[in-house]
């Protein structure tokens, strides 16, 4: 019940179909109606598992009116169909680890949503030296072999930065060759080369490449009423086996811990969502369930499905200050509050952490939080400073011990490995979205 997307399948197409079996022929667009996929796709409400967790439902029907409001002779009117694979949250491994082990499941999804909405053209995109290209070049080869895609599915590999990740990003990268974020159109307005376009999560795809096998009805069988199915989630931290499980959404905190061995000892709170997720304190949230809905009236941020324990050998403000440097040297570089106000957020906590910082800075760095939200040409400015008001919050002694010189972990750093966050070093933002930038 709870294993549906196949982690434990051997990656071959002879395996894949043993397991699942073929896909069968999906229903196609006929004139400006999507196939009836879509109908399934509605009863077994299943939502985007990239982050936002949207309606799956509604963005294939968005697609299929954009391109039916243009003119039946216009080539702009054919929609795209673009699978995100990228995974740009550093913390998260769900995407990686179905695309190295469960490939055609996505790919099947991407076939039957191209089918669905009538696509022309059809694409996965993982990001530049990702380990999953090597197991989609071999998938998709044996695909072709056996012709059962009715859209070539190809491969593009844009930069490994967070921002290209965005959908509108994706769209841009697979139409112009820039992997930056465009507003305010969205994707199925304004696309890939302005045509309709669907962007879809893998783990989003693997689930539609099921429903249409087993139906909407089925797969809601299993989860929480308002966000049926299964979901990967990637649990870190202080547990002694980190890595990534399938469990029925509405699962509680505490349960998927289990899955991994249980926190490794005292935990003081969580990262959800990854980082452009929120922070909670330790307190009942073990007893929530990992829903969008409850995670949220928990205080957390459910986003790409990251579940990081942090223990209480972990000082939280300097970990807080390497992601948030981090996240400021990924900006593509569009706007004020990416260029000018994360920087200024970044060096805040910093000071912060470094036990600098006083109570003038502190307001100051509130202040900048309040400034650059709501203001971005995306929503990375958005995300990074919740990033840094839930920490705050979910925080406070620490944060009052660090504005007194002094910190809870002092004296004991480096005996708990295991729960820093994984960190990229950092980078100026801006320098390589351009597809021109690489050889």
């Amino acid at each position: 019940m709870t294993a549906r997307l196949g982690l434990s399948t051997p990656p071959s197409l002879a395996a894949h179909h043993r397991e699942f079996g073929r896909l069968p022929l999906v229903d196609a667009r006929r004139g400006d109606r999507p196939g009836d996929l879509v109908d399934d796709v509605e009863r077994a409400a299943l939502r985007g598992r990239g982050g936002g967790w949207f309606p799956t439902h509604l963005k294939l029907r968005a697609v299929v009116d954009s391109s039916a409001a243009r003119g039946p002779l216009s080539r702009s009117r054919r929609p795209v169909v673009i699978g995100n694979g990228m995974e740009g949250e550093p913390a998260s491994g769900k995407d990686a680890a179905l695309l190295t082990r469960s490939p055609h499941l996505v790919l099947d999804g991407i076939s039957a949503a191209a089918r669905t909405i009538g696509a022309t053209d059809a694409f996965i995109a993982v990001h530049r030296g990702s380990p999953a290209v090597p197991s989609l070049e071999v998938a998709l080869a044996e695909r072709a072999s056996s012709r059962i895609d009715p859209v070539t599915i190809r491969i593009v590999t844009p930069p490994a930065r967070y921002v290209a990740s965005e959908e509108s990003a994706l769209a841009h990268w697979v139409g112009d060759g820039e992997a930056t974020p465009v507003f305010p159109d969205r994707p199925f307005q304004r696309g890939a080369a302005g045509r309709p376009t669907l962007v879809q999560n893998a783990e989003t795809l693997a689930h539609l490449g099921l429903i249409a096998r087993r139906g909407g009805a089925w797969f809601a069988e299993v989860g929480a009423p308002g966000a049926p199915g299964t979901t990967l989630v990637t649990v870190g931290g202080s547990v002694p086996n980190p890595g990534v499980v399938e469990v029925p959404t509405g699962t509680a905190v505490h349960e998927i811990l289990a899955r991994c061995g249980g926190p490794a000892g005292t935990v003081r709170g969580y990262l959800t969502g990854g980082y452009g997720g929120g922070w909670v304190a330790a307190g009942d949230f073990d007893q929530a369930a990992w829903d969008p809905d409850s995670v949220r009236a928990a205080g957390g941020v459910i986003g790409a499905s990251v579940l990081w324990a942090i223990g209480e050998l972990t000082c939280p403000l300097e970990e807080l200050a390497r992601v948030t440097a981090w996240m400021a040297g990924e900006s593509a570089g569009q706007c004020g509050p990416c260029m000018f106000g994360l920087p200024s957020v970044a060096e805040d906590v910093r000071s912060l952490a470094l036990r600098t910082a006083d109570g003038v800075e502190f307001k100051q760095l509130q202040n900048r939080l309040r400034l650059i939200t709501g203001r971005g040409g995306c929503k990375h400015p958005d995300g990074t400073a919740r990033l840094v008001a839930t920490a705050l919050d979910a925080f406070p002694d620490e944060v009052a011990l660090h504005l007194d010189r002094r910190c809870s972990v002092a004296g004991r750093r480096g005996t708990d490995p295991a729960g820093t966050l994984p960190v990229p070093p950092a980078r100026l933002p801006g320098l390589d979205l351009r597809r021109r930038d690489f050889t």
